[in-house]
């Protein structure tokens, strides 16, 4: 059963104090009481009731307030009978209405007003522990965070945006103090311990301006600002720093911009050490490249040697057949009927070597490849997620676009992802020259004439020379220092063994096309 508390046990004064504003106001209420009643006074004297009301208002509860009303204007219809009894008329009735909707509107005011009171109480302490927890997962968090003030660099990149600047890299390329002065302009709030501890140990002091802890030649900074001016919501991206000691750590800068401008003041950045990994991944990358360099060099070391020993016979009997064939040519008369044996001999042994030859191919084949349908749509998708580190570490675009209407292919599906993972590779060779910002390989699946569709690879690299394109799907034919010149004429003979092809060109708005047709059906070679 719930009590009836009047007096709020929450007192913001003193108890003497509001038990000394408690008794003030009910000898108020006794005084208006009274001169209501005993006296001739024609005014609308209960009205100061409502005083008595807002005496108490902050010492009583809800309830109590509830009940003081109730007694005034118990006193204030007491007043009335006892001073008019049933010869009232009408201006004492206004009188009596004007007091008593006075005290009730009063009484409505205060109880809202204490309600509005207990939720913005109830708002502080909620807040407060909002900031209690927040300050706690900050202080102790293991993610290196950091409070900084975003609020005057951003005003000053829209400035720059108010007056016409468009591309923020062009403007610091001309303007070699931008990047510094806009370090400058972001002071840092606070720093969580990890934070401290990847910058070297340096005091909270010491870690106020990253100036120093920049790396001069890093662009992470520059991206961070073209964010900012581009209105962006959120931005990450790998940078390097240099610590108190000198040392220079990869890491993954994120940062969450905030919704209202005025919030820019406290932004939360946060920073993961990522040399390790990147080290590691740096190492398996090259560990990769030499292994797939080193099988293929094995594979076609093992092959020219299989080759060479199983030619040598029939090789060799070829020559001496021919050898042969001529001296019975320089006969005279020539030996025609000794000319076609050694003929028939001469292309018993060539029969032979090419025996050889289909045989050395179908070993290096394990098993006979499979045909299953294949959305090529789906197959370039995938493919780019296996290449996915790859293109975000060379920070290209990959773009991929399909006409309507393309149907599945009876394809090996293996050999298609080779083909398109050697082609977006030598993409991404072609653009090691290109500006970041203009690094872009597109895929296109259109149909093609007959039975088939086009898929076109193309990049924003310098495109192939004259001189290339004539050579290029031919074996040991490479631009790159380290090539063996091999993938190009693999990737072609596998499209031609199921019926399809493959081109390379230039486009005519700049970079490399290379175009693959694929049949609806394939065939077996």
């Amino acid at each position: 059963m719930t009590s009836l508390v009047l007096v709020n046990p929450k007192r913001r004064l003193s108890a003497r104090y509001e038990t000394g504003i408690l008794s003030f106001a009910f000898a108020l209420a006794a005084t208006v009481f009274y001169l209501d009643t005993f006296t001739d006074i024609h005014s609308a004297l209960a009205t100061l009731y409502v005083i008595t009301l807002l005496l108490s208002a902050e010492t009583l509860t809800e309830k109590g307030t509830l009940l003081l009303t109730a007694v005034c204007v118990g006193l204030s219809v007491l007043s009335y009978a006892a001073a008019h009894g049933t010869d009232a008329d009408l201006a004492a009735i206004l009188r009596l209405t004007v007091a008593v909707a006075a005290i009730l509107i009063t009484c409505a005011l205060i109880i809202r007003n204490h309600r509005a009171r207990l939720d913005l109480i109830r708002f502080n302490v909620a807040l407060q522990s909002s900031e209690e927890r927040y300050r706690t997962i900050f202080e102790q968090s293991r993610v290196a965070l950091w409070e900084r003030d975003y609020s005057e660099v951003r005003a000053l990149l829209m400035v720059l945006k108010a007056q016409g600047v468009i591309d923020l890299r062009a403007y610091a390329r001309d303007n070699p103090n931008f990047i510094g002065d806009c370090i400058s302009r972001i002071p840092t709030v606070a720093a969580n311990a990890a934070a401290l501890e990847l910058l070297g140990n340096v005091s909270a002091k010491n870690a106020g301006s990253m100036r120093r802890y920049i790396a001069q030649d890093d662009e992470t900074f520059l991206d961070l600002m073209v964010a900012i001016f581009d209105n962006q919501s959120y931005f990450e991206g790998k940078g390097t720093i240099i610590t108190s000691d000198g040392t220079t750590k990869l890491v993954l800068l994120t940062v969450g911009f905030p919704v209202d401008v005025a919030n820019f003041n406290r932004v939360i950045v946060g920073m993961f050490d990522i040399t390790e990994r990147e080290l590691a991944q740096k190492a398996l990358f090259e560990a990769q490249a030499e292994l797939a360099l080193a099988s293929r060099a094995a594979t076609v070391g093992a092959l020219s040697a299989s080759l060479a020993h199983e030619l040598n016979q029939p090789l060799g009997a070829l020559v001496v057949n021919a050898q042969t064939l001529l001296r019975w040519l320089d006969r005279d008369p020539p030996d025609l009927a000794a000319v076609s044996r050694s003929a028939e001999r001469i292309v018993r042994d060539s029969q032979r070597a090419s025996d050889i030859i289909q045989s050395t191919r179908s070993m290096l084949s394990e098993r006979t490849p499979v045909l299953e349908p294949v959305s090529l749509a789906d197959l370039v998708n995938e493919t780019q997620a296996l290449m996915e580190s790859e293109l975000s570490r060379n920070r290209i675009k990959f773009e991929t676009s399909e006409a309507p209407g393309i149907t599945n292919v009876s394809a090996v599906r293996i050999e298609l992802q080779q083909v398109l993972i050697n082609l977006i590779t030598n993409a991404i060779q072609a653009m090691a020259a290109t500006p970041e910002e203009l690094r872009r390989i597109s895929v296109l699946i259109n149909p093609a004439d007959g039975q088939g569709v086009r898929v076109s690879v193309r990049d924003s690299g310098p495109g192939l020379r004259a001189e290339i394109l004539e050579k290029l799907f031919k074996p040991f034919c490479t631009t790159k220092e380290t090539g063996l010149g091999m993938g190009l004429a693999i990737c072609r003979g596998m499209l031609e063994a199921r019926g399809g092809s493959l081109t390379a060109g230039n486009h005519v708005q700049g970079g490399a096309l290379f175009e693959m047709i694929v049949p609806i059906e394939a065939i077996h070679e």
